[in-house]
């Protein structure tokens, strides 16, 4: 039995083979594209992998997903529907989204565009921000690493509250549900945080109408995927002051070109998918005990919904 690996990326798809070849010593681990007999595969670790390549493996168990989304995986129209998909995450993907959703609050809190703008000309003039109990910070999503992200934005003190479909209890977080509280959501959010996964229900969700619902001079953050964000909208919401300034994580293709508009932008911030990047020392420990569980039980925990996308 034997598990492929695809990252699409050839030096880091053979640090994942190297390690998951130690910590399941039982399978033998191979590159997606080399993967010796086909009907021995039985697991694939994958991030966006090549349509129909998943299809090829004819007893094929379960797809892993390198990270906490699934969407990569499911648009592959030729995915065998019965397949299980395993969500990988873990204490220091959690961790290193909390530290970045704090660091670009605070970022836009503090108004820094401002102070960097002052630096590059050599200008000494300050500035006033309101503390963070008079700042109110929205995040879409309410998933388990959202939760976190806004417990450890209700720590630093900020008004905060959460929206998603069904909403949920989370301590010092007003929550929002459903289409029917969005526009509340929106209107109380002056930094709004976007963790939402990538669905037909979210696709483009960050558009004019989400943006005008904002307060005049909103700020924008978003890591959870590139298609949540109609990109043409945001520049028009920048250009008629409707927002002042958004952080950008994720893009429609990565990498970012190189000609697109965001980079040179002076309201946006550009990080190249980073603010919850699992590397593989951490990574392959997580997918090494989900996949020894999942062969052992036919289930675990970190299997997604397919039918909801996440």
């Amino acid at each position: 039995m034997s598990i492929v690996v695809y990252l699409g990326d050839d030096e880091e798809t053979r640090d994942w083979v190297r390690l998951l070849s130690g910590l399941l010593p039982e399978f033998e681990v191979r590159d997606f594209d080399d993967p010796g007999d086909r009907a021995a595969v039985e697991y694939a670790v994958v991030w966006a992998p090549p349509a129909g390549g998943i299809a090829s493996f004819p007893n094929m168990k379960a797809v892993v997903s390198v990270g906490a989304g699934v969407d990569h995986v499911l648009r592959d129209p030729a995915l065998p529907k019965h397949l299980p998909i395993l969500r990988t995450t873990g204490p220091d993907m959690i961790q290193r989204l909390r530290e970045y959703v704090a660091l670009h609050v605070l970022t836009h809190h503090r108004d820094l565009s401002v102070t960097d703008a002052f630096q590059a000309r050599a200008h000494w003039q300050q500035i006033v921000t309101p503390v963070a109990g008079k700042r109110r910070v929205g995040i879409m999503g309410m998933g388990q690493i959202a939760r976190a992200c806004a417990a450890t934005l209700v720590s630093l003190g900020f008004d905060t509250a959460g929206w998603s479909r069904s909403g949920g209890q989370v301590e010092g977080v007003t929550v929002f549900a459903g289409a029917e509280g969005l526009p509340a959501f929106l209107a109380r959010t002056e930094i709004l945080v976007c963790l939402l996964p990538l669905t037909p229900e979210t696709k483009d969700i960050l558009n004019a109408r989400t943006f005008a619902q904002l307060p005049k001079g909103a700020r924008l953050i978003n890591a959870g995927r590139g298609g949540h964000l109609v990109e043409a909208d945001l520049l028009a919401a920048l250009e008629s002051g409707q927002l002042a300034g958004a952080t950008l994580d994720v893009f429609r293709t990565e990498p970012l070109p190189p000609d697109h508009p965001f980079w040179r932008h002076p309201a946006i911030r550009v990080t190249p998918h980073i603010a919850s990047y699992i590397d593989a020392g951490t990574g392959a420990g997580v997918i090494a005990e989900n996949i020894r569980l999942f062969q052992a039980t036919g289930t675990c925990e970190a299997i997604a919904d397919a039918g909801r996308g996440y």
